[in-house]
């Protein structure tokens, strides 16, 4: 958004880039801290050849995209159609749209991101470039969260330019020069996902997630859960944000960031104004309604797509769509609700894996030759095995993240001796570094790295004692741990214990048992909470005896749904995916698919 954006069609100059802004710091080598007291290095192990993330261009070009963005001045989605308003109303383009409110700073909203898409055609003729602006909000330090229509359709890695860490818009001067950037950093985009179900007819499933090459500094704000149901109670107090349009009667928009209270209205009152096409438990509308002129509405407007409508710290919506010009007498503003679609997005914010897509990949040892393999998802089954090198001497070796930093991390435990390590990626150097993160864990009868347990979107680590007691070691999202947290006594009953990710959609990071005695398989639904109440009572969902299954594996989303999957082996090698349906039951899992045969050479899953 610009306050002298102008409309499409006129001539414009071509882009020139006179302020060279460096693009957002490079993650530096992150400084991992210990659980226990002893420093030594850790075995010195292979270091397998990474392919950094792409989306990383210039800072010329990242600031040339957004110029072209300012200058085409389109509408995100603005090919879309939105009919059945109301009664007695005639199909309208959607105007994804904060006229009303007051301006904020960064520091009251530090996750707010400016996300910028601008396509000049790679022609001498300007008329044909495409371009937008959205609003987004970071959710993890890679990943943004916005709207599906900002997205769909749109290639943001060849494109896009994503800039946080600023209230205000960049400064452009009359001969397209950026000029000033006021302190915020700019970033490429490496890979996108928008909600499969996404309709640009209906608008419905109006949700999406880019995630960065790399970490901004930005304080991430965390998603509303699935069965928040408070939040979307009518009356309820909620904030918008965003740099959209600031009058129904001209394009200006504002360039520092603003915001506005909106009353929560109830899904009988939103369905009254939008009739079918406002789709209950899908959408949420917001606001008092608007008086047919700026004076006296208060609403989100165009420009504002993508921003977060906030309840308690929560982004409870996502601006979505609304009426032309936003002001239309008695309309209100439509929001995406987030607690509806939180569990197709939360594995976005933990889908690291090998080959950078949004499908979970397989790491696995050779028993004989102690061999490290990943092999890439392809959603159904996995690809050729690729070689990481010699990991002998390693007893436990999962996959995790615990930076954050949208590469797969290994922690692996030593055999001899019992120390932890924690293997990571450090982009600035293209080089991997290996810490220590606990000493003689020996006796440890299962550790296990499922995500974020505790609620606040940092990977934990959970081990369990030889007294058969669950600990959490609540991750501080740099590769250290806070004091580990209590859970509870008695898991030495299970012979495996795994989890990554969200088993039943809710949001929340759950973990899958198996008793030693009966076979039983036990789901732990996350609460989201630390201590004794970090899982729910377990529910039964499956018998599985070791002449079954003698091996498990709990990676992410293999599938790329947006639900967690699991593995598990046969005694006689077969390898099964079972498919996340998202239910609390026994129908946990879909109808078991094999994807291989010849797993009995390994004996270490990741």
């Amino acid at each position: 958004m610009s306050t002298t954006t102008s409309g499409r069609g006129r001539h414009r100059r071509r882009i020139r880039i006179a302020l060279p802004v460096s693009a957002a710091g490079i993650a530096a080598a992150v400084a991992a801290a210990l659980l226990t007291g002893s420093a030594d290095a850790a075995t010195e192990l292979p270091q397998p050849t990474v392919k950094p993330a792409t989306g990383s261009p210039s800072a010329a070009e990242l600031e040339r995209r957004v110029a072209t963005a300012i200058a085409a001045d389109d509408t995100a989605g603005g090919r879309l159609s939105k009919s059945s308003y109301s009664s007695g109303t005639t199909e309208s383009t959607v105007d994804a749209k904060i006229i009303g409110g007051t301006t904020t700073t960064i520091t009251s909203a530090p996750w707010m991101a400016q996300l910028w898409y601008g396509d000049d055609k790679d022609t001498a003729d300007p008329s044909d470039d495409e371009g937008f602006f959205c609003g987004g909000a970071v959710v993890a330090p890679t990943k943004i969260l916005t709207a599906a229509h900002c997205v769909a359709g749109y290639d943001w890695q060849a494109h896009g330019s994503v800039i946080t860490g600023t209230a205000q818009l960049p400064t452009v001067d009359d001969q397209g020069y950026i000029t000033d950037l006021h302190g915020g950093s700019l970033s490429g985009v490496w890979r996108q996902w928008r909600h499969p179900s996404y309709s640009p007819v209906t608008i419905d499933a109006d949700i999406a997630v880019l995630t960065l090459p790399y970490a901004v500094k930005a304080t991430p704000i965390r998603m509303t859960t699935s069965g928040d149901t408070a939040s979307y109670a009518a009356g309820t107090s909620a904030q918008v944000y965003g740099w959209g349009r600031i009058s129904s009667t001209h394009d200006g928009m504002s360039e520092t960031l603003k915001t506005a209270t909106l009353p929560i209205q109830s899904d009988t009152t939103c369905a009254a104004t939008y009739g079918s096409g406002f789709v209950k438990g899908h959408m949420v509308c917001a606001g008092k309604p608007a008086t047919g002129s700026d004076s006296g509405t208060t609403t989100a407007c165009n420009g504002d797509s993508g921003g977060p409508l906030v309840v308690g710290g929560r982004i409870v919506g996502i601006v979505s769509w609304g009426v032309q010009d936003c002001v239309e007498k008695g309309a209100y503003s439509v929001f995406t609700k987030v607690s509806t679609y939180v569990g197709a997005a939360y594995p976005r914010l933990d889908d690291t894996n090998v080959s950078g897509d949004h499908k979970a990949d397989l790491w696995v040892r050779n028993a004989a030759t102690r061999t490290g393999y990943s092999k890439n998802s392809t959603g159904t089954s996995f690809a050729a095995r690729e070689s990481w090198g010699d990991w002998t001497g390693a007893d436990v070796i999962l996959q995790t993240d615990l930076d954050r930093d949208g590469y797969q991390d290994l922690v692996h435990r030593r055999g001899s001796d019992g120390d932890v390590f924690w293997t990571h990626y450090v982009r600035s150097s293209n080089s991997w570094s290996t810490r220590r993160l606990a000493d003689d864990w020996r006796t440890r009868t299962r550790i296990v790295t499922p995500g974020d347990v505790t609620g606040d979107y940092l990977p934990d680590l959970l081990s369990v004692d030889s007294a058969g007691v669950l600990w959490i070691y609540p991750g501080r999202g740099d590769g250290s741990f806070a004091t580990r947290v209590k859970v509870g006594s008695g898991w030495n009953q299970y012979n495996s214990v795994r989890g990554h990710g969200d088993f039943t959609g809710d949001g929340r990071t759950d973990l899958i048992a198996r008793a030693k005695s009966s076979g039983d398989v036990y789901l732990y639904k996350g609460t989201g909470k630390a201590g004794t109440a970090a899982f729910s009572g377990r529910i039964k969902v499956r018998t599985w005896s070791s002449t079954t299954y003698n091996a498990f594996d709990a990676v992410g989303d293999v599938t790329g749904d947006g639900r967690a999957d699991f593995l598990a082996r046969t005694p006689g090698g077969t390898l099964y995916l079972y498919k996340g349906t998202g239910k609390a039951t026994s129908e946990i899992f879909a109808t078991r698919i094999s994807v291989g045969t010849d797993f009995k050479q390994y004996d270490i899953f990741g």
